[in-house]
């Protein structure tokens, strides 16, 4: 998970370019539980997979940079481990993150999608820090990792640490 970014977690079908090369298979994508820190919403949350039927291919292009396409079914349990709180999400995207030669990444999404930025960032962009969004999401990384842009054609449907709280 790169730091201010989505955290890659969505899914649906989406069309490789045809600057792509290759024929990679879809593969599962399996998630990890993980526990997010209480600086994000001020209480540690655990993260897991209920439905976890994602898959991603990895497709390289010429010009090397490297699309990942992410599909499946995907819900998302966040627990706040104070009080025990429970919001189950759907995930199921579409998505492509998208590598560039220069380490630049561009995360786009349709959908339901998840997102965590910094705090800062959250304020720049006007949207909670810890999210899920309806629509179109793209996020894009400069090679630091640092957030240069991010832009919602939809809304934001959860404020997970309001739901939380």
């Amino acid at each position: 998970m790169a730091l201010g970014a989505l955290l890659g977690l969505f899914g649906g079908v989406v069309t490789a370019a045809p600057a792509l090369a290759g024929r990679p298979k879809w593969t599962f994508n399996a998630g990890q539980p993980f526990t997010l820190p209480a600086s994000i919403c001020g209480f540690k949350i655990r993260v897991s997979f209920p439905v976890d039927k994602e898959y991603a291919k990895v497709l390289k292009s010429t010009n090397g940079s490297t699309t990942m396409l992410i599909t499946g079914r995907l819900t998302l349990s966040n627990t706040n481990l104070s009080t025990g709180k429970t919001l189950i999400t759907n995930l199921s995207g579409p998505g492509k993150i998208t590598t560039f030669p220069d380490g630049s990444v561009t995360e786009r999404a349709k959908g339901h999608t998840g997102y965590l930025l910094s705090s800062a960032d959250a304020r720049r962009f006007g949207v909670p820090r810890l999210g899920v969004t309806a629509g179109a999401q793209t996020i894009s990384l400069a090679p630091d990792g640092s957030v240069t842009s991010f832009s919602l054609d939809g809304h934001v449907l959860v404020n997970i640490c309001a739901a939380l709280s």
